[in-house]
């Protein structure tokens, strides 16, 4: 079975824990409770494939707290994944920067390509955000960006996630496939 580690990234209070959560069908948290450091969700998608002959795929998903007093722990963290999920609150104008600061360190210096990485603008219940372009800094620019109301279009969100993860296994898929074949010849 092909797995896939993703860490789930952005800034304090933009909603990963949330979105974490109903990405991956979890509990659901009522009250705002920060991630200290981590919290790992493992799962699997029978719907999604890595061949033609149907293997599966096994998913952990690291929602990583946002507080950057964890900064010492993001090397261990970004050890092995194959894909990052920048998470910010459209309402937070700071946020927009501070995406940047995350995008900087768990994108650029791990090498990661911009297919391997998604930006969620996630608007929390009664938001005044509208959906739409964002002013965003040029290497944010060329990311696929989704913008997500877990009360508007829940399954909107989800839809566009499931692309994401397709290309995740793709990604993954074709390493594997390439180290076999080194190994091979």
């Amino acid at each position: 079975m092909l797995k896939a580690k993703i860490l789930f990234v952005g800034p304090c209070e933009s909603g990963k824990t949330v979105l974490a959560n109903f990405l991956t069908e979890s509990s659901d948290i009522a009250e705002y409770n920060p991630t200290q450091g981590v919290r790992i969700v493992e799962f699997e998608d029978p719907q999604l494939t890595s061949n033609s002959q149907g293997e599966g795929c096994e998913f952990e998903l690291w929602d990583c707290g946002g507080d950057t007093k964890f900064e010492a722990c993001w090397p261990a963290l970004m050890k092995d994944a194959q894909g990052v999920v920048i998470v910010f609150n459209a309402d937070v104008p700071s946020h927009l920067q501070e995406i940047e600061m995350w995008h900087s360190c768990f994108v650029q210096q791990q090498l990661l390509q911009d297919t391997q990485c998604l930006l969620i603008a996630h608007h929390k219940p009664g938001s005044a955000a509208q959906k739409g372009s964002l002013p965003l800094a040029p290497p944010l620019s060329k990311l696929k960006l989704v913008h997500s109301n877990l009360e508007e279009d829940p399954e909107g969100t989800r839809a566009e996630f499931i692309k994401y993860l397709k290309t995740i296994i793709s990604s993954v898929s074709e390493n594997r496939d390439r180290e076999e074949l080194s190994i091979i010849t």
